[in-house]
């Protein structure tokens, strides 16, 4: 992951980027645009602990 203010922490992660799709974005692919992250990243890191991307609901569930 590039972007800096990412927190690494996977509960805080989850947090972070579930607000910023509330919030700032339609889709994990345009979030991950913005940050210049990779997708992958963010979803293996959130898979650890169980969470994966919903589409529909354009949340980490």
């Amino acid at each position: 992951m590039r972007y800096q203010n990412i927190p690494s922490n996977p509960m805080m992660l989850l947090s972070f980027i579930n607000t910023k799709l509330r919030d700032e974005h339609m889709n994990l692919d345009e979030l991950c645009y913005d940050l210049e992250v990779k997708r992958e990243d963010i979803e293996e890191k959130l898979g650890m602990i169980s969470y994966a991307y919903d589409s529909e609901l354009n949340r980490f569930v």
